[in-house]
């Protein structure tokens, strides 16, 4: 199945010097500006009835004739995989993902993904690009995502993302004893070296996290991490480039280190914890329909509160 896309918009004067994918993104506002690009490069969107280059100069007073077919994307499976809701409306779905779900399907990963979830949950999605996917959490990262339920929700989610007004604050463990919190504004790129890893890379895209201590123990402290943008692994990254590595981050956490004098149980967990310990805790964001600000919170998992614990007991036993 598809849907039929027809619209059209004449350009004011007030526009005229803007290129034509400006002005578009102006006009038929329900897409994104990537989105009108590809359909005025495949001739989707004509101007005055010919087509025209993204690129192209307006003057005021063309007409600009959307007719575009979205077809249901029917490459991917839906599959019955439990999804913890936390809030649902005809607009936006907002869940509490778990530690080992893919978000998105990929070469090793073809199906069992949140995306293959979300078509079981709601086949709908299949008419919306990346089943309505707007932001990505890592396999083994707990907590918060929002996932838009119509095209004009996603294109108002993926703008205010792109306007870094969508509020997103992490909760992690780190290595080693914070003195105090910060900012970080450091871009970030492929590693020069290895293409699977993230570093900070002077020709990568800015990156900006604010962090803050929580509490701190002997070796280790728990931060929370506010985001500006969303670079892959970002905070990942920025924690370990201030020498602040994840607890049980197989990327960048480094060699092991053990708090001296712990005990085996401690020592136990810091060495088979399963994952990166972090954990999205909070999102905020601007309804797509009703304008209202929507605040949600999602508690620590098991794990990262277990392992709170034992470091608890740690300073306790050492005093």
């Amino acid at each position: 199945m598809s849907q039929t896309l027809e619209a059209q918009q004449r350009v004011p004067d007030g526009m005229a010097g803007l290129r034509l994918d400006q002005a578009a993104a102006e006009l038929f506002t329900d897409f994104s500006r990537e989105r009108l690009k590809g359909w005025i490069k495949n001739g989707a969107l004509t101007v005055d009835g010919s087509p025209a280059r993204p690129r192209d100069k307006v003057y005021g007073g063309e007409r600009l004739q959307l007719l575009a077919e979205i077809e249901d994307d029917t490459r991917f499976e839906a599959e019955e995989i439990p999804l913890e809701v936390v809030f649902e409306d005809d607009e936006v779905l907002v869940i509490d993902k778990p530690a080992g779900l893919v978000v998105h399907p990929a070469a090793g990963n073809p199906d069992g993904t949140l995306l293959n979830a979300l078509l079981y949950h709601c086949p709908a999605l299949a008419a919306v690009p990346r089943a309505g996917i707007v932001h990505r959490l890592d396999k083994d990262t707990t907590g918060l995502m929002v996932v838009a339920k119509t095209l004009a929700a996603q294109t108002a989610l993926v703008e205010q993302l792109q306007a870094r007004t969508v509020s997103r604050e992490y909760d992690a463990v780190s290595v080693g004893v914070m003195t105090a919190g910060g900012t970080l504004d450091a871009p970030i790129g492929r590693h020069p070296r290895d293409r699977k890893r993230q570093a900070v890379n002077a020709s990568g895209k800015p990156a900006v996290t604010h962090y803050r201590v929580v509490e701190r123990f002997r070796a280790h402290t728990h931060v929370r991490c506010r985001l500006e943008t969303g670079r892959t692994h970002q905070i990942r990254v920025h924690l370990a480039h201030l020498r602040y590595p994840l607890v049980g981050d197989p990327v960048y956490g480094g060699r092991l280190k053990l708090p001296a004098g712990a005990g085996e149980a401690l020592k136990t967990l810091l060495r088979e914890f399963p994952r990166q310990a972090l954990h999205a805790r909070k999102l905020a964001f601007v309804h797509p329909g009703s304008g209202e600000t929507l605040t949600f919170r999602a508690p620590l998992p098991d794990d990262i509160l277990l392992l709170l614990d034992y470091l608890r007991d740690d300073v306790e036993t050492m005093r």
